[in-house]
């Protein structure tokens, strides 16, 4: 069974609603989405609210993952770089993070799931980076920040549009193909051997969300970098 097969026969539900003729909302996924939020929200207030000098729990592990955000930030697009798109590097980081893990919590009367594996939430995520990269482009470069389409030569130029429409679609996929596979397996590891197997791939789980996330913000950094690249 394929993925898209496995989703469409019920095991996981995104609880479709049509808000209009023709427009369905995933109403599951919103769900999951503002909690998700919500989760993260919770986590940067608890660990800014009593901010010490000296970091200690939640202040501790949080400022650990900003400041390793911050280092990767000033290495692929320098210190005005860095200044420049911090705040949405980290919550974007943050977001996927906390939403992958959100199907590896226990289904106790609630049906938990990943925001990330829905494709429409992959997919604009993916795309508000695109659009990140082009107005940071403009704003900075003007006009000649489009030049890239005709370089190295304009004959080019359907190509690289080619390769600018695939850029979000692919990360897009990626991102949304792991989740969903992995919740998918989960699943049915419940179903047939529902000891000890499902608890060792939670845990595999795990590493694989953070990788996830990893691999996105990282992505998006790529494309973000030539924005930069006068800077470094």
């Amino acid at each position: 069974m394929g993925i898209a097969e496995a989703a469409e026969s019920g095991i996981i539900h995104y609880l479709p609603q049509e808000i209009a003729s023709g427009v369905q909302v995933h109403m599951q996924t919103l769900y999951m989405s503002w909690l998700t939020m919500l989760i993260v929200a919770v986590i940067v207030f608890a660990a800014t609210r009593k901010a010490g000098i000296i970091p200690s729990g939640i202040q501790n592990i949080v400022e650990i993952f900003i400041e390793w955000l911050n280092g990767l930030m000033e290495k692929n697009l320098g210190i005005e770089g860095r200044r420049t798109v911090a705040p949405f590097i980290i919550t974007l980081f943050l977001y996927i993070f906390v939403g992958n893990e959100m199907g590896l919590l226990p289904q106790v009367g609630v049906h938990f799931t990943s925001p990330t594996n829905d494709i429409n939430v992959t997919l604009g995520l993916s795309i508000m980076v695109s659009l990140l990269v082009y107005i940071l482009g403009l704003f900075k470069k003007g006009p000649g920040y489009l030049k890239h389409f005709v370089q190295p030569y304009a004959v080019f130029l359907p190509i690289n549009l080619l390769e600018e429409i695939a850029k979000p679609i692919t990360m897009a996929l990626r991102l949304f193909g792991n989740i969903l596979a992995g919740e998918i397996l989960l699943i049915i590891l419940y179903q047939l051997v529902p000891w000890v197997v499902p608890n060792v791939w939670v845990g595999f789980s795990l590493v694989i969300g953070f990788l996830q996330a990893f691999i996105f913000t990282m992505l998006t950094m790529i494309a973000l970098a030539p924005v930069f690249k006068e800077g470094h």
